[in-house]
């Protein structure tokens, strides 16, 4: 959950470095959360059921997408990658997995040019 909070703390900032723990650990509580708000939609009847949409969901998917975007940015800053290639997710499937390809590589060692290793940090 300290991965959660330090992602959110970090809410709209697009520069800098973060570990792979941060945002796997953003990535796990968003999908936590959002299977919650989803049960919780269909208990309260809150969903159409014509798209599938809850509102709670809706509701947190808008809260949620700028601190998604800046942590996958600085992820990819991690492993000295420039923050535009977020935009393969709009190529379909194949997008999608090089950049959890991306995701999930290690990040380099030390300093590069978005900032300090964020394992020396601590």
């Amino acid at each position: 959950m300290e991965w959660y909070l330090t992602a959110l703390k970090k809410y709209a900032q697009f520069s800098g470095r973060s570990r792979r723990s941060e945002y796997w650990f953003f990535v796990l509580f968003n999908i936590i959360i959002s299977v919650g708000l989803a049960i919780l939609d269909g208990l309260l009847s809150l969903s159409d059921s014509t798209y599938g949409i809850g509102l709670l969901g809706s509701l947190y998917s808008l809260v949620i997408l700028v601190p998604s975007l800046a942590v996958a940015v600085r992820r990819l800053h991690d492993t000295g990658r420039s923050g535009f290639f977020i935009l393969l997710s709009l190529i379909p499937c194949i997008g999608t997995i090089i950049l959890i390809v991306f995701f999930a590589q290690e990040g380099n060692s030390g300093e590069n040019e978005y900032g300090p290793d964020p394992k020396e940090m601590e």
